[in-house]
C-alpha cells in the first residue's frame, strides 16, 4: 500500500457519511484522498454488506466484496438515528465535522430534525451534500430509483445497445449511475470547501442523479436541444444521428478490438493502405483508395458508406490473421486510436497499468491476507492518493468515536449497545 505521509490534500477534512449505495462512491473518493470519513450505519449494518459476492463464498457482513470496493479508507460506527439519543450523538459528531454526505431518501433527515436548516444553526460552516435520485424538490422528489432505472430515466441507456433496434436498449456495466452522481457530488463538495476557505461559510449541495445522468449522455441531449436530431444506438460505437461503420473486430486469439474508423488523417490513411497491401488485403477496397471524405460520411453519402463498409471488412480480415495485442501495438505505432476490449483481469495485468502502479495491494489483517484493488486515475506527487485501509468492519470504530472522541462514559456506552442505539 502506498505510504501517504502527512501531505494528503484532504487530511484535515472530517466527513460524516449517511445512507447506502447511492453515496458510497463519493465517500470513497474523498476518503482515498485523505479525508477522515466516518460511515454511520444502522446497528444491523449497511444493506450493501449483504451484497454478493462474498470472500470465500461465506455470507458475512464483513466479507462482501461489493462493500469492500466502495468503502475503502473509511471508519464505521453504528447508530440508530430513529432514537432520541442516536440523534443527539449524531449532532455531537456534527460539531467536529466539515462535510456531511447524505444519500438517504429526500426529506428523511429533515423529518428527524437533522436537515440542513437545523444542522447549519449548530455548525454554520458545514458543507452538506444530499445525493438523491431526483433532488430535494420537484414533483418526482419522492420517487424511488436504482442505478438501472436512473440510467434509463436520465437518458444514457438510450445511447447503449445494438444496431438492431428490435433489441431493447441496455445499460453499461457496473453502477455507472451511482458513480456519475457521486463524481458530481465530490466536485461540488470540493468547490464548497474552497468557497468556505475564503468565506468561512458552508453550503447545502442538492445533488440530483437524474440531472447528473442527463448531462452525461454523450451528445444525445445537445443534439436534440440544438438541432432537433435524435441519436441512434449502434453496436460497440458512439450513438449517432447518422449511421457509422462497425468498429469492433475479432482477432485471431478471440479478443475484440475497438477501432472506430481506423484512419482519421490523410497520413494515417496511407499508412493503412500500406499495411493492407503488406497483408494482401488492399485489393478488397476496390476503387475506394482515396482518403475518406468526412463531410460525405456525415451526410450519409452512398459512396462514403460503401468505403466504410469495405474498410471494416478489410479490418476484420486483418484481425483474424493477428493476435489482439500485436495488432493493437502495430496500430498504435502508426498513430491509430485502437484499443483492446479488456476483461477486468486483463486490465489489472496490462503492462502499462503495472508500470504506473495502478493495481494497489490492500491488507486485510483480520484475514491475514492482502488483495489487489484498483488504484487512482491520477497522480498528485505533492498530495498523494492512497487507500488508507480496507473497508471497515461493522462498527469497528465505535469505541474510538464514542469513547475517545465524544467522551461517552463506559457505562453509558455499554447501555447504548444493549439498547440497540449503537
Amino acid at each position: 500500500m502506498e505510504s501517504r505521509g502527512d501531505s494528503s490534500v484532504l487530511q484535515d477534512v472530517r466527513v460524516l457519511e449517511i445512507g447506502g449505495e447511492l453515496g458510497a462512491w463519493c465517500g470513497k473518493l474523498i476518503a482515498d484522498m485523505g479525508a477522515t470519513v466516518i460511515k454511520i450505519e444502522p446497528p444491523e449494518g449497511d444493506p450493501t454488506r449483504a451484497y454478493e459476492p462474498f470472500y470465500e463464498d461465506q455470507p458475512d457482513p464483513n466479507k462482501s466484496l461489493y462493500f469492500w470496493h466502495y468503502n475503502t479508507s473509511k471508519r464505521s460506527v453504528t447508530l440508530d438515528l430513529l432514537s432520541d439519543r442516536g440523534r443527539d450523538l449524531f449532532l455531537n459528531m456534527v460539531e467536529s465535522a466539515d462535510v456531511i454526505i447524505d444519500s438517504l431518501p429526500a426529506g428523511c433527515l429533515s423529518s428527524l430534525s437533522l436537515g440542513y436548516e437545523q444542522i447549519k444553526t449548530l455548525s454554520p460552516a458545514i458543507v452538506m451534500a444530499q445525493i438523491t435520485p431526483f433532488g430535494q424538490e420537484g414533483p418526482f422528489r419522492d420517487y424511488a430509483s436504482a442505478d438501472l432505472t436512473a440510467l434509463a430515466f436520465g437518458g444514457p441507456v438510450w445511447n447503449c445497445g445494438y444496431d438492431d433496434h428490435s433489441i431493447p436498449p441496455i445499460r453499461g456495466g457496473g453502477n455507472q449511475g451511482y458513480h456519475t452522481v457521486c463524481h458530481y457530488a465530490a466536485i461540488g463538495i470540493m468547490t464548497a470547501l474552497v468557497y468556505r476557505q475564503f468565506t468561512g461559510v458552508g453550503q447545502h449541495i442538492d445533488v440530483n442523479m437524474h440531472a447528473a445522468l442527463n448531462v452525461t449522455t454523450e451528445g444525445a441531449t445537445y443534439n436534440w436541444l440544438v438541432a432537433g436530431d435524435t441519436v441512434q444506438r449502434q453496436t460497440g460505437r458512439h450513438a449517432s444521428v447518422t449511421p457509422t461503420a462497425p468498429s469492433q473486430i475479432l482477432c485471431r486469439d478471440g479478443r475484440y478490438l475497438n477501432v472506430g474508423f481506423p484512419a482519421r488523417t490523410e497520413e494515417q490513411w496511407f499508412h493503412l493502405l500500406a499495411w493492407l497491401d503488406e497483408e494482401g488485403l488492399v485489393e478488397s477496397l476496390g476503387e475506394y483508395l482515396d482518403p475518406p471524405n468526412w463531410a460525405a460520411m456525415r451526410a450519409g453519402d452512398p459512396n462514403a458508406r460503401e468505403q466504410q463498409r469495405r474498410v471494416a471488412e478489410a479490418m476484420q480480415a486483418l484481425a483474424m490473421k493477428t493476435d489482439s495485442y500485436d495488432l493493437f501495438s502495430r496500430a498504435q505505432g502508426l498513430g491509430f486510436q485502437w484499443g483492446i476490449i479488456y476483461s477486468p483481469e486483463d486490465v489489472l495485468n496490462d503492462p502499462h497499468f503495472q508500470a504506473r502502479g495502478f493495481p494497489t495491494d490492500v491488507e486485510h489483517p483480520e484475514l491475514d491476507a492482502s488483495f489487489v484493488y484498483p488504484g487512482a486515475p491520477y497522480k498528485l506527487p505533492a498530495s498523494p492518493w492512497a487507500i488508507q485501509g480496507r473497508a471497515p468492519l461493522l462498527g469497528e470504530h465505535n469505541e474510538q468515536v464514542y469513547l475517545e472522541e465524544l467522551g461517552i462514559e463506559a457505562g453509558e456506552y455499554e447501555s447504548l449497545k444493549s439498547r440497540g442505539v449503537i
